[in-house]
This record gives structure tokens, sequence and C-alpha cells, in this order.
């Protein structure tokens, strides 16, 4: 048959080799010893080979390049594929024994070499496997009957206080470990007192055999309910938060696995092992899982707990209290944690680093403290509820800033620029209480750097988000100038200048409102460079420089000047690289400024020609903002390693990494993708796939934008190389989400013409396709106005025809699709009328019953086939042909039709054509 036309990937020649041909390829690797090579040689086989036979061949010859590899659980399943069609094929038989027999499954190994003997007793290598197998089994039957007794004596090891044996202890750990990772081997631990004798790891406080305990209690735990609640019920939630709140970073955080793995337990109720053993009582876990957040919230405000075990906490509550959509209509945990808890949150907020007493902190404990406070104010659902928080955040911080003399009032205005960064209502409703705003002010100018540094940072976020901002800019900015000029300390003149730049800024990317006149915006983003640079000032302080480029780049003028500074673009990658958090939004900010990734707002010609009129103020773009500009700016920031410092940005599983500071990045990623020439560069530096989980979660923009950005790079890449293995399928998702109606027309354009290249393929990616339900979307642009959409629409369908379910639907009676493919046939855009003549010859060359309708689909059937032919496109003319000659091979009358028109005249003209063979 032909090849399908329409396929933007150079598909074509990928088209003609046949499943026969690869397997031999395959056969000649696996020989030479390249067995990964083979194997990808089989697997592209497999997905052109339908004949059942065929297919398992291939599945057997797959299972061997695995056993070559230790893919052990592959080789496995496909030895399993090729029985279920021939359970006689002694090969893969043989093979899957040999695999079973890696995995630990002995027994059904040796059933599978009886059954090899009994199709051919007299085989050697059958006999010996049998014989060594048995031996092993043997062995396996003696260790089965002692796991009791080694699950004893691994504990027996790790318990010793005179083993000395370093190795030998790492060792029984291990074993403890991956035994309770499955289910058999967990139950057993359990059963055999285990939870008792991993209390009693717990309870040597070694870094090492705590680690070993809590990675078992892990297994324990997943996805098992019952023995989540009794494990629970004996460690006791006040064990479990003292080990969070370790002072060993890891221990802390291994604590906060088995924590999480605990509560999914508990609330997912049971998957696993509800059959029927368990139905008789059912379980309450809201009880267990209030228990638990108690003793997190209580851990929150505990001098004695660490700071990682602090930010765990926070972490860890951010992820199970608040609803994971508003589907679920109940939010009484939230309400619950914020009745019990919310005064704890807000200590870790309202912390003043280094004053006496103060609790230990990381540099990410109030950014997440804020990032929760913001989630459960965001999973209230009425104005009363709304209230109590508010109240219950007034009443807090009047309890300090009342009657407890400057310190007080330091953790008063602390709280407010932590509320401020979360639920700025909240923040907003406490700047008002009385004497606040006037104490924020005079503590500016105090003498101390610890507490002058707290003021202006209160300062600044309320610039940022007050109601009040005008009466903040009346008394703030000649404040903070003064600071600015007079402060002998970098980290406060870094703070001021910040205040300074989001007072400034009101007139955002409006090039005729300067924020500073003469020129200052420039001498300001010089120091900000400068600062960004300067290694000896700590980090927590240079952040806040880059908090400052975030506002002064809405000048191009400063744009333009940093990304020819390539130490301070490296400098800024570096932060967002480091442990702090906190500065990830800043970095995107900048960033999106750079790229003018933002949205422009084109202002209303009528609306301009009135303010003319009126003598208003026109915004105006800068010259620099130009796309010349833009585009030169995306190369140096990629030439300065943007994408790696944006990879890294996104992996952070961190409170910070909020969606609005996820769309930011996804507004980065589009721009830097912009040029088809730069998408190979962002693929090889980890773009591709930190856009995946870009384009699945996060604000409806932020998802938008990184479907589009992966659309390009499918578009212009081959995408088997941008996508290696499982993440193709990962992109469907996306690029079917570009196709719904509210998307604009160029999103749905690239997501057709994504979606076409991967239906070129194989048949695993088109069936994705078709899970995705996208097919009634492709099908609903064939109709489109805008020509390119509906060619790309058509081309589309024309790959996904490749799948019996889509030649279906042009079998169906009461449906346009085949009359369409052929009034597009003739239509005159000549690429249209390749791909929908394309799909008539493959359709016509498999289903004879689509060429006894074309006739009855349109009168201009004849006319179209005959344009077809005379076109002055030789693919055209081919295309034409194959569908004639399939015609005429599928029923009489429609042969006799066709003798009776001129197109045996026109066939022979063509025959003779020495040119067109």
């Amino acid at each position: 048959g032909p090849t399908p036309p329409g396929t933007r990937v150079p598909a074509g020649a990928r088209r003609q080799v046949t499943a026969g041909q690869l397997r031999e390829r395959g056969n000649a690797l696996f020989q030479a010893g390249d067995h990964a090579a083979a194997l990808a040689a089989y697997t592209q086989a497999l997905s052109l080979c339908d004949g059942e036979p065929e297919r398992a061949v291939l599945h057997r010859n797959r299972a061997a390049c695995y056993l070559k590899l230790e893919d052990y659980a592959k080789a496995e399943a496909d030895a399993s594929k090729a029985i279920e069609a021939d359970g006689r094929d002694m090969k893969a038989l043989f093979r899957r024994s040999q695999a079973l027999q890696k995995l630990g499954r002995l027994d059904q190994a040796v059933s599978d070499l009886q059954r090899c003997m009994s199709l051919e007793p007299k085989n050697k290598a059958f006999q010996e496997a049998l014989r060594a197998l048995g031996s092993s089994m043997h062995e396996k039957m003696k260790t089965m009957s002692c796991t009791d007794s080694k699950v004893a004596q691994m504990f027996q090891i790790l318990l010793d206080p005179e083993e000395k044996d370093a190795d030998k202890k790492q060792k029984a750990a291990q074993n403890l470990i991956v035994l309770a990772r499955e289910e058999a081997g967990a139950e057993k631990i359990f059963q055999s007192d285990g939870v008792r004798l991993l209390m009693q790891l717990l309870d040597t406080v070694k870094a090492d055999l705590m680690l070993a305990a809590l990675r078992t209690l892990v297994g324990l735990c997943s996805g098992h309910r019952s023995r989540t609640t009794a494990i629970l019920a004996e460690l006791g939630a006040p064990r479990l938060s003292a080990v969070l709140g370790v002072e060993h970073e890891q221990v802390s955080l291994a604590a906060c696995n088995l924590l999480h793995v605990m509560f999914d337990s508990l609330k997912e109720g049971l998957q696993k092992d509800f059959r029927g053993k368990e139905d008789a009582v059912v379980l309450d876990s809201s009880k267990d899982l209030k228990l638990l957040i108690k003793h997190l919230l209580e851990l929150l405000a505990l001098e004695g707990a660490s700071a990682h075990g602090r930010d765990n906490a926070l972490n860890l509550l951010i992820k199970v209290v608040p609803r994971k959509s508003p589907k679920e209509t109940n939010n009484s945990m939230s309400l619950w944690v914020i009745d019990q808890g919310l005064k704890k949150i807000l200590e870790v907020g309202s912390t003043v680093c280094g004053t006496p007493g103060s609790l230990p902190v990381t540099e990410n404990s109030r950014m997440s403290a804020s990032v929760l406070l913001s989630k459960l104010y965001d999973d209230l659902k009425c104005d009363a509820e709304r209230e109590n928080f508010h109240h219950l955040c007034e009443d807090y911080v009047r309890s300090w800033f009342e009657g407890h003399e400057l310190a007080g009032k330091l953790r008063a205005i602390q709280t407010v620029s932590c509320l401020l960064q979360g639920p700025s209502d909240a923040g907003n409703r406490v700047l008002e209480l009385d004497g606040i705003m006037d104490s924020v002010l005079s503590l500016c100018a105090s003498v101390c750097e610890a507490h002058q540094l707290v003021a202006v940072e209160a300062l600044i976020h309320a610039a940022d988000k007050a109601k009040r901002a005008s009466f903040i800019t009346a008394n703030g900015v000649s404040l903070l100038k003064e600071i600015y000029k007079h402060s002998e300390r970098d980290s406060i003149r870094i703070r001021a200048l910040v205040g300074l730049c989001k007072l400034g800024s009101a007139g955002g990317t409006d090039f005729s409102m300067k924020q500073f006149a003469e020129g200052s915006t420039m001498k300001l983003a010089k120091q900000c460079r400068k600062w960004l640079c300067n290694e000896t000032i700590d980090a927590g302080t240079r952040r806040w420089a880059v908090e400052g480029l975030a506002y002064l780049t809405f000048d191009a003028d400063v744009k333009e000047e940093f990304v020819e500074d390539k130490a301070a673009m490296q400098a800024m990658f570096h932060l967002a690289k480091s442990e702090d958090r906190s500065v990830l939004y800043a970095v995107a900010s900048t960033l999106v400024n750079c790229t003018n990734s933002y949205d422009h707002e084109e202002p209303d010609p009528q609306m301009l020609e009135l303010a003319k009129y009126a003598k208003q103020h026109i915004p105006e773009q800068h010259p620099k903002d130009k796309p010349d500009f833009v585009k030169r700016r995306v190369r140096k920031l990629l030439t300065a390693g943007v994408v790696s410092a944006l990879a890294c940005m996104v992996k952070s599983e961190n409170p910070a990494l909020t969606n609005s500071c996820r769309e930011l990045i996804s507004r980065v990623f589009l721009a830097l993708v912009e040029e088809a020439e730069d998408r190979g560069g962002v693929v090889a530096q980890g773009g591709g796939k930190a856009l995946i989980p870009l384009s699945l979660e996060g604000t409806e923009v932020g998802q938008t934008k990184a479907a589009q950005a992966l659309a390009k790079i499918t578009i212009t890449s081959n995408p088997e190389m941008a996508f290696p293995g499982e993440r193709i399928y990962e992109v469907v998702r996306p690029l079917v989400s570009l196709l719904h109606l509210q998307r604009t027309g160029l999103e749905n354009f690239e997501g057709l013409m994504a979606l076409t290249n991967l239906a070129g393929i194989s048949e695993r990616l088109r069936q994705k396709i078709l899970k995705e339900k996208a097919v009634p979307m492709i099908e609903g642009y064939m109709f489109e106005e805008h020509e390119l959409i509906r060619l790309a629409a058509t081309e589309c369908m024309c790959n996904m025809a490749m799948s019996k379910e889509v030649q279906e639907l042009f079998l169906a009676e009461d449906s346009d699709r085949l009359k369409l493919m052929v009034l597009y046939s003739g239509e005159e855009d000549e690429k249209l009328r390749r791909a929908a003549s394309g799909t008539l010859a493959m359709l016509t060359a498999l289903h004879p019953a689509i060429c006894k309708r074309i006739p009855q689909v349109t009168v201009h059937w004849l006319e179209i086939l005959q344009a077809l032919l005379l076109s002055p496109s030789t693919e055209l003319q081919h295309r034409g042909a194959v569908v004639v000659m399939n015609m005429m091979a599928a029923e009489r009358e429609v042969a006799e039709q066709l003798m009776a028109s001129e197109m045996l005249e026109i066939l022979s003209v063509l025959a003779k054509d020495k040119d067109k063979p």
C-alpha cells in the first residue's frame, strides 16, 4: 500500500520496513551480542505486526533479550505473552522458567520446566535445569521454614550491643527493608513481633538503626490500613513526632516519609488487603489522623524540635490537610487544624531569628508557614469561617503587640509579614490594627540591625499587597530612601532598595511612567547585580537582590544590562538551585520579564484616540522590548544555562513551588522554545522532562503554556528522541488539552500538528490518543474555517486512520466522515488533497466496503478521482491510481461505473508515462 501522507516527521522511510525485516535485523544483532539494539528492533517490529503467531515469536525473542539484560520481570511478562498464544512453545516456557528462577518464584519455575520436560523428555538442557532447580528449591524450603528465625536473627544482629561488625549490621538492615517491601515479608515481620523490635531500634537513637527501622515501617504501612492502625497504636504518635523532630536530617526526612505513607494508608482505606477478612471491622481512621496531626502541630511550637523537623512537619501538613480538589465537599480537617493549631503555625511564622529563646528554623520555615496558612485559608468555604480565621490571627498579633515590650512588637510585625506572604487578606486585616503600621515605620529607623530587618521586610511585603499602598508610598518612600542612602549595612540597604523597587514599579511595563527619575532605575539594578555576585554576603540577603531585579527588570534597559552580565545570571541560577527555596518566585519573575513572556495588554485603539484628545497618559512600549531584542535576550539566557536552572526549580518538592510560580516557569519555557533552532538545546538540558509535570498540574494558564511548549518541541524534533522511553506517552494528555475549544486557534493548530507526528509513530501512541478522547475533537477541527487548522486536523486524522478503531468510524453508515474525505480530495489546497486522498488510498486498500460506499456519498466522486489522476502532482496521481485500483477490485458494480467513464483512457495515458514509474 502507499505510504500514508500528511506526516511531518520523515516517517515515510521508517514505514517501508516490514516487521519481518526488523525481526531478521533483531536476530542478527542478538547473535552479535548487542542485546539492547536487538530488543529495540523486536519492539519496533511488534508495533508493525498484527498476526498473532508472528507477535508470539517476537515476544519470545524479546524475553531472551531481557534475560541477557537482566530485566527478569519484563522477561517473564514477554515469555508469558508468547505462552498465551501457544501453550506448547518450549523456548518461551524455558525462558520464563529462567526468569522466574531469578525472581525467586521457584515453584512456578519448576512447573514451567516440567511442562518443557513433558514436551521433550530427552532434552539434556531441561533435565539439567530441573536438577539444579530441585536443589535450590530444597535450600529455599529450608530457609522459608526459617524466615521466622531469619527475621529474628536480623533483629538480633541489629539489637545486639556487642555486635561490632558494621558490615553485618548494614546487611541485616538492608535485608529487613527489602523483606518489608513484599506483602508476604511485611506480614511475616509484623507477625514475628516485629513492631516491638522496630521500636527498640528507634529507641537506640543511633542514626543508621533508626533509618533501618523507619524504612522497614514504610514497607509495613504502605497501602495497608489495618497494619498502619496497629503500628500507630503500638508506637504511639508522640514517639513518631519525636523522631520527626530529631537533629539528624536524614532520620527526620525518613520519619516524614513514614508519616506521609501512614496518612495515605489511613486516608485511602484499604485497596490491597480488603479481601473479606476485614469487612467485619469498619475502622474509623479519622481519630488516628487527628491524633497524628495534633502531634505535628505540637511539634511546630516545641523548642526542642530541630529546624528540619519543623519544616518536614509543615510540608506534611500542607500535603495532607487541605482538600485535594474542590469536588470534595468536606473541609472539616482544615477547620479542625485552624481551631487546634493556627496559633502554633503562627509561632513559626512569627519567629525572629537570632533573638533569645526563638524557635530553631531554616531559611524555608517561614515561607512554608505562609504557604500552609494560605492553603488553609483557601480551603474555607464561607464568610463565617473566614471571619473566624481573621479573628484568630488578630488575637495572636495583639497578644504579642500589647504588653510584651519591644521583643513582642517584633514578633507581631513578623507575623504580619508571614500573613502578607500567605493569605494576604488576613495580612491586610492585621496591618490595620491600631499602632501596627506606626511601629513598622518607627522600627525601620532602629539602630539594631535585626530589628530594622524585620521592620523593613514587613514594609516591603505591605507595599506589595496592602490596600493602603498609597499611605505607604507617602510615608515609606522617603523613609526607605533615607535608609538606602545612609545605612552602613548592605543587608538593610538591599531590602530598602527592594522596597523602593516595589513602590516604584506601579507603572508596570509602561516605559513612559519611569519609576524613579534620572536613570536611578539603572543605578539600582547595577547595585543589585553587584550584591548578587558578591559571595561574601549571606545567601538570605543575596536573595533580596533577586527580589529587587524581579521589579527592576520591568524596565527594558535593565533587562538588556542583566543579560549582558553573565556572572550575575549565573549567580542567580546558582541561588535558584540552592537550599533556600523562597527565592524561586523572584527568579521566575525576573526571567518572565527578561523574556517578555508576561501577558501583553493591547490598548483599545478607540480609547487611545480619546486619551490623546483628553491629553491623558498613554502607555508606551519600550523600543528594547521589540521582538529582535527579546530574541537576543533569550539566546543569552540559554547560553548562560537557564534551562538547567529551571529544570532544577521544577524538581523541588517544596511548598515554595506554588502554582503561580509554576505558571511563571511555564511562561519562560514557552519563550525559550519560540525559535525552532533553540528547541534541541532546551530538550538536551532537561527542558522536555521538566515541562511534563508543569503541563499536568498548576494554574490553567500555566498548564496550557507548558503544553504549548511541549507541542512546539514535538512538531520540530523527533519525538522519540525528545521524549525517550515511556515519557513520550506522558506527552499525549497535555497535547490533547490544546484541542479544547476554549484554547486559541494557534494552540489548537500546534496541538494538532504535534499529535499528527505522534500518531505516525506507533499503534501504542495512537491507542493512547484514542484513550484521551482526542478523535472527536480532531474531527471537529476538520470543519474549521481556518484552512491551516483544517489541514492539520485532516493530516492528523490521516495518521490516526491507521488504527482499526478509527477505520471503523469511516465504515459507520450514518456518518459524513467518508464524504468529507472524498470532497477534501477535490479541494484546491494541494496539501489538504494529499492528506485526504492518502487516507482514502489506505482505507480503500483495507476495507472493500468503503470502495462500495464512495459512489454513494457524493455525486462528484468520479470527477474528483479523475482530477487526482490528471493533477500535475505525481503524489496526487499516485494516490488517485491506488484508490481506483482498490475500487476496481472491490465490487463488479463499482468497476462497471468506472469503466463507463473516461477512466480507462486516462489510465492508458498514465500507464505509458516513462517519467513516472
